[in-house]
């Protein structure tokens, strides 16, 4: 039984997996289309509520089909209560989980995970604080970066 539900059930769910990974990047390039600050500027308008409703369902029923199941306990902070999120330790996908019900805020990441295909276009809606690991000033700038998102008082979505 457990052999038949593993040749069913894992393509089924790895073609739906596919799927909704091309829907995320076919939102987060129609969204990042002809922006004008390419990471310089806030998404705004509909550009931000879709990236905030789309890329988090999306994301929930990735996890969803995926097998993961979480429940929220508690109430999660506003954009303007905290504009900056912690999560530790930082090293897995767990991270998108917390991504997608927090309303997918901006993440640190490296700066050569923008140039991925598929999750590079994912990745750059959501308007990355990109951290070069070759330039000496990275950590500098990437600390200026993340504090001039925080005062900039719901401008720039939360950081995480």
């Amino acid at each position: 039984q457990a052999v038949l539900q593993g040749i069913i059930l894992l393509p089924l769910r790895a073609i739906c997996i596919a799927f909704l990974v091309l829907l995320a990047w076919l939102f987060a390039s129609i969204a990042t289309f002809r922006h004008p600050g390419k990471g310089s500027e806030p998404l705004k308008g509909w550009r931000r509520r879709m990236i905030q409703t789309t890329l988090s369902c999306l994301t929930r029923t990735l996890f969803f089909v995926m097998g993961f199941q979480v429940k929220v306990k508690g109430k999660i902070a506003s954009l303007l209560e905290a504009p900056i999120f912690v999560a530790a330790p930082h090293s897995s996908f767990f991270d998108a989980i917390i991504a997608a019900l927090t309303g997918m805020p901006s993440i640190v990441s490296r700066a050569e995970n923008l140039s991925t295909p598929v999750f590079g276009t994912i990745l750059s809606s959501l308007q990355p604080v990109s951290v070069s690991r070759q330039d000496p000033d990275s950590r500098k700038n990437t600390v200026t970066e993340i504090t001039k998102r925080a005062l900039s008082r719901g401008q720039w979505p939360q950081v995480i």
